[in-house]
């Protein structure tokens, strides 16, 4: 695995590439209570690499400052922004763009898809409204992708069932949902979460 280094209107941020081929380029933002090295995160990108994928995933800066608390969303998308145009720059993106990551780190997958020319959008864990307040919902953030989307979600979710965001997604034929065992942490059986992640990148973008 190799770390870059990359300059951002925030600090420097740090992408972790694990380099399996020429498949594509998937990249994954991390939480706001955790970092890239997350179960599920290793989990996905060990085995994307293993089926021919480029793997980033990428550290916010607040998190390589050392920070405990993540910035407001726009904040963190402005630091994706500056990330995704580094990449490509410099020819780190090879192949489709698929953009994803787990809670926070999946909604700002979703607010920037269309912008940064992604091909498809992988959500782990994604926050529909935060625990007990169904009223506070971000739906519009999933519904808002115009690409093909995957939700990779806990079984007992409190952030939003796999049943709720199945019924935000409902007549849209290029989203699906996969329920996997555990809550929000997706810590239960990560490598169930891997195999859900390479299966759609398989289907959705065939080699």
């Amino acid at each position: 695995m190799i770390a870059l280094d990359i300059d951002t209107p925030h600090g420097p941020a740090r992408a972790h590439l694990t380099d399996g081929g020429q498949r594509g380029t998937l990249l994954l933002g991390h939480g706001a209570g955790g970092g890239v090295g997350a179960a599920d995160l290793v989990a996905v990108a060990r085995d994307a690499a293993e089926a021919g994928w480029r793997v980033l995933r990428v550290e916010q800066p607040w998190r390589v400052a050392g920070k405990k608390i993540a910035p407001a969303p726009a904040r963190l998308d402005e630091g994706w922004r500056a990330v995704l145009a580094h990449l490509s720059g410099t020819g780190h993106l090879a192949g489709p763009l698929v953009v994803g990551g787990r809670s926070a780190g999946a909604r700002v997958a979703c607010r920037t898809a269309a912008e940064v020319g992604a091909d498809g959008v992988l959500a782990l864990a994604f926050p529909l409204h935060p625990p007990g307040r169904p009223e506070k919902s971000r739906a519009g953030e999933l519904t808002g992708v115009g690409l093909p989307l995957v939700v990779v979600q806990g079984e007992r979710d409190a952030f939003g069932a796999p049943a709720d965001v199945a019924a935000v997604l409902t007549g849209r034929p290029s989203a699906s949902v996969y329920a996997v065992p555990g809550d929000h942490s997706l810590k239960k059986n990560p490598d169930v979460v891997g195999a859900a992640a390479a299966s759609w990148l398989a289907e959705v973008l065939p080699a």
